[in-house]
């Protein structure tokens, strides 16, 4: 028998790949978007389309009715804790059996940055929510070099403030496939999890250019930067202060050598190991080149 679950986040990264790798499957999806007008990607994936904000709990009820199991994600940002709590309230009133949350990696009270800090106030809440629950921390996603496609693309090269940072960089798609395994199993067996995803092995972006370089058969460099030559960057971009503040300091941890490690998460989930940045590049080598 199918289950229905409720997408949240659902014009997102994560989530686009989720319902990507849900297709086929014997679930039947509903999508809650912020506006109406960004609703064609998940209505392409066969989701129902419901209407909410995360900011307002009174918009949230309509969605949650009969559902059996939400994958929460919320926005970066300082009322992230409170768009989660919304969301868990709306699932309880609702009668929801089971909760999926990403989280990030190394959430915890005293993680190096507040994304972290934020996100463990709601792993927390999770824990005790009274629902069966799953919380996934997926390391640095590759999918952020998709970010780098233009320099690289216009200039042969791309620049960070994480120095020779190495870090367990994981693919989007096996973060999406790990939440759709657990959301096809039956909820009792990963009810109670925390599960740390990250890549096979911990890279440089030093080594992010080499294989750049292979795949596009041209070269890419990557230009270590300072801290307060990228804040520049990013607010030039638009990017809010806020977010320029958390991206300094995940960046500053990783320099540290905070981000140097990987775990075996994904191949227990999978029973295959998790893609290598040179698949993630070799699929990817258009973007590069546009």
């Amino acid at each position: 028998m199918s289950r229905t679950v409720l997408i949240t986040g659902a014009t997102g990264t994560v989530s686009t790949a989720l319902m990507t790798a849900l297709e086929g499957a014997e679930v039947e999806l509903r999508a809650l978007v912020h506006q109406e007008s960004t609703a064609d990607g998940p209505r392409e994936r066969g989701a129902e389309i419901f209407v909410g904000d995360l900011d307002d709990p009174r918009s949230l009820p309509p969605a949650f009715e009969g559902m059996q199991d939400v994958w929460l994600l919320t926005p970066n940002g300082p009322r992230a804790p409170e768009n989660s709590m919304n969301v868990v309230w709306a699932a309880r009133q609702a009668g929801v059996e089971r909760i999926v949350r990403l989280s990030v990696v190394g959430a915890a009270h005293d993680a190096p940055n507040r994304s972290g800090r934020l996100h463990a106030l709601s792993d927390r809440e999770i824990e005790r929510c009274g629902m069966r629950w799953t919380i996934l921390r997926p390391h640095w996603f590759m999918q952020n070099l998709l970010n780098e496609a233009g320099d690289i693309a216009a200039t042969g090269t791309f620049s960070s403030n994480m120095g020779s940072a190495r870090i367990g960089m994981i693919d989007v798609r096996d973060i999406a496939d790990c939440a759709a395994r657990v959301l096809l199993d039956d909820p009792d067996r990963h009810h109670g999890e925390t599960y740390t995803l990250t890549g096979p092995r911990s890279r440089t972006l030093d080594e992010v250019a080499g294989h750049l370089s292979a795949a596009l058969d041209r070269a890419v460099t990557y230009l270590p930067v300072s801290d307060d030559a990228k804040r520049k960057a990013l607010l030039g971009y638009g990017v809010p202060t806020w977010i320029v503040d958390m991206l300094e300091e995940y960046a500053q941890a990783y320099a540290s050598g905070w981000g140097d490690f990987t775990t075996g998460t994904v191949a227990d989930l999978l029973g295959r190991p998790p893609r290598d940045l040179a698949d993630f590049v070799r699929d990817h080598a258009a973007a590069f080149t546009a």
